[in-house]
């Protein structure tokens, strides 16, 4: 019968504060990330080194040192312009760049929609194994107190929180508040 520890990371030592297992977390965390990163189609790494650099002061600042001296150029003042005003060329280049940086721009927005959903997707799976092991020990809880002979009441709010979630009826019950909210009806708490 295969270990069933094979597959989680093996710890130098347990930790011994609550800031070992937020380090823990974090460097796991940061593994995904690398992981996601090294995944990366070459087209990706380029739209987002293009992004980021535009994103920048430094892309700012060229712009406006081009634009200055393509004016200048221009001005008639240092011989022939080779693009008098209206600027008619600076103004097609420009709008190919926009064409091209909107582009890159959206490559690296749907590169990020698709991470955000990974990360989405597993903050819910982890929120859903969570609830299910607090209604876990709130049955063993229950089990114990009834074993000792402890009562717990006739506590309404314990019982429904012992039931399972079930995440197709919230769901359900979140649209069906959107959709009232959408409408403009009032909704009850």
């Amino acid at each position: 019968m295969p270990n069933q520890n094979q597959d989680q990371p093996k710890l130098s030592s347990p930790p011994q504060s609550a800031d070992d297992i937020t380090a823990e977390n974090v460097k796991a965390i940061a593994e995904l990330e690398r992981a996601a990163q090294a995944s990366q189609s070459a087209a990706d790494r380029v739209a987002g080194f293009i992004t980021r650099f535009c994103g920048s002061m430094t892309f700012v600042w060229v712009h406006v040192a081009w634009f200055a001296l393509w004016i200048a150029a221009n001005s008639g003042q240092f011989g022939k312009p080779f693009d008098p005003f209206p600027f008619n060329f600076l103004t097609l280049i420009v709008s190919l760049e926009a064409i091209f940086l909107s582009t890159f721009i959206m490559i690296s927005e749907n590169r990020q929609g698709r991470i955000d959903e990974r990360r989405s997707h597993l903050d819910l799976q982890i929120n859903l194994l969570s609830e299910q092991e607090n209604t876990k020990m709130l049955q063993l809880l229950r089990a114990i107190a009834d074993k000792l002979g402890i009562s717990a009441g006739n506590d309404v709010s314990l019982k429904m929180l012992e039931q399972a979630t079930r995440p197709e009826k919230l769901l359900a019950q979140i649209e069906e508040n959107v959709m009232k909210d959408a409408k403009g009806t009032p909704t009850e708490p």
